[in-house]
């Protein structure tokens, strides 16, 4: 690996020394100069960011491109800390772009600059951090040109309105157990008293649906919460060899020091906020583009969704149900996903929520697949999961076009997903439950129990053995997460499709 032959070195500093505040690098290029026009052009992203799902924030995920291709996307992640808390510090972690060394570098020189004025820097938590670790170090060319950290300054001045000092580390590592280490460094402060500020961009250089595609499968593994299978995924998705994809993101050992801090522990959760590219900017094309995710870190107990929020008119139940078999007759008879006309819906179809759709024929099963992470819109998740359920559930072979008039479609629009600590909590008929171990997992919804007749037991056992495979009492020293569903079908809608 790289280090201590490029001169970087731990570097105290005298309490009465000359402070070198560190001068904006990437105003004028990622972001205005003028502060007036900066501070306009923040307020305008936060005016359209994504509403806040949660109150107790303890870390985002952030890009760090070019304001005018990901500053929506970031005022988004920014959105969902609330801006009256009081943060002793925020920490920012971005991955260098610029050189390579071993670790990571804190900038305990003075503070930090923006075109909106100055921030400080805990000068004697960076020492502090830099004494007692040998991870860390201040290595000047570092921070010289970086713009990763600098980006996500001027929103943190815009939105906090109670003061803060910054802890800016950039991380030269491209080794997981220096991650590891850098976590266990930084552990003792990850707790409700600070803010965890993440800064990568996602995939660099595919085409767009390439992009979509690969940005959407990198957050559900984040969305794991954990550093293994997150790893495991980079390494298996880079095999896939996908056209001019570099990475599926540049920051990833920020990301996985931040998994590294999380994992191990239930009451974080990671969800997925906000998505989008710069194939989706005026000023980007879709040939080579760069993906961008806002994704918030809450603490067990800050989500109260239910489905008891869930209030759905007939008329938004059929208009989900259209779009599911619509999509279906289209991509099963022509190969092409219809266009729907989103003018007169209501917010339930924009609702960001998993779905699971459900196929049946003749009263059996014959196709059922759904997504828990809730980043698009409810009616797009049903466009996609309608082609899931019936092309590529593995248990059944794909639809043919003479069987989509024999089908009765089922849609179950679920609620965010809850750990439990014993079975006791669990409800028949209300809950359905997803059990994980290890990188084992499977669910059933909650219509299952009641259409069986099983027992709680034979509930979990069931689930652990045929869907999660770790055996039938498997799901004793598992994880078990419960969660609601709104189920509604044609049948109940419109009779029995013959």
């Amino acid at each position: 690996m790289f280090g201590s032959q490029l001169g970087c070195s731990s570097q105290n500093q005298d309490a009465s020394a000359q402070k070198n505040d560190r001068k904006p690098a990437a105003a004028g290029r990622f972001y205005s100069a003028n502060p007036t026009e900066l501070r306009t052009m923040i307020e305008d992203f936060f005016t359209d960011a994504t509403p806040r799902r949660g109150t107790q924030t303890a870390a985002i995920i952030s890009p760090h491109a070019g304001y005018v291709f990901s500053g929506q996307v970031a005022a988004s992640a920014f959105n969902q800390v609330d801006p009256n808390r009081s943060f002793d510090h925020v920490f920012i972690l971005g991955s260098s772009h610029q050189v390579a060394f071993s670790g990571a570098s804190i900038y305990n020189q003075g503070d930090y600059v923006t075109p909106l004025g100055k921030v400080p820097i805990d000068l004697t938590l960076a020492n502090r951090l830099i004494e007692e670790n040998s991870v860390f170090m201040y290595y000047p060319e570092a921070d010289k040109y970086e713009h990763s950290l600098e980006v996500q300054v001027p929103f943190l001045q815009v939105y906090l309105k109670k003061p803060f000092q910054l802890v800016p580390i950039v991380l030269g590592t491209q080794t997981h157990e220096t991650c590891q280490k850098i976590a266990e460094a930084l552990k003792p402060w990850f707790n409700e008293r600070n803010l965890f500020v993440i800064s990568s961009d996602f995939s660099h250089y595919p085409a767009y649906d390439d992009a979509v595609a690969a940005d959407r499968a990198t957050c559900d593994a984040i969305a794991t919460n954990d550093p293994d299978q997150f790893l495991e995924f980079l390494e298996k998705y880079g095999k896939k060899h996908i056209p001019n994809l570099a990475t599926n993101c540049c920051g990833w050992t920020s990301i996985l020091t931040l998994l590294y801090l999380t994992s191990g522990n239930s009451s974080y959760t990671y969800t997925p906020v906000s998505y989008t590219n710069s194939g989706d900017s005026k000023y980007g094309d879709k040939q080579q583009v760069v993906g961008y995710w806002a994704i918030a870190v809450s603490r067990k107990g800050n989500e109260t969704s239910g489905t008891s929020e869930f209030s759905f008119s007939d008329k938004d139940k059929q208009q989900l149900l259209e779009i599911a078999r619509n999509t279906i007759n289209g991509y099963i008879r022509n190969k092409k996903i219809p266009e729907v006309d989103v003018s007169g819906f209501s917010e339930n179809l924009n609702l960001h929520a998993g779905a699971f759709v459900t196929l049946k024929k003749k009263g059996h099963l014959r196709g059922c697949i759904g997504r828990f992470t809730a980043d698009i819109p409810l009616y797009k998740v049903v466009q996609e999961m309608a082609i899931a359920s019936s092309t590529q559930d593995y248990r059944f072979p794909a639809v043919q076009a003479d069987e989509i008039d024999q089908l009765e479609i089922e849609i179950s629009v679920l609620s965010p997903m809850k750990l439990i600590g014993n079975m006791d909590e669990i409800e028949l008929g209300r809950h359905g439950i997803y059990i994980k171990k290890g990188r084992s997992a499977g669910t059933f919804l909650p219509q299952v129990a009641t259409e069986t007749g099983w027992s709680k037991e034979e509930f979990l056992g069931h689930c652990a053995q045929e869907k999660a495979g770790i055996g039938w009492d498997g799901w004793k020293d598992a994880e078990v997460f419960t969660y609601e569903a709104l189920v509604f079908s044609e049948s109940e809608l419109n009779g029995h499709k013959e």
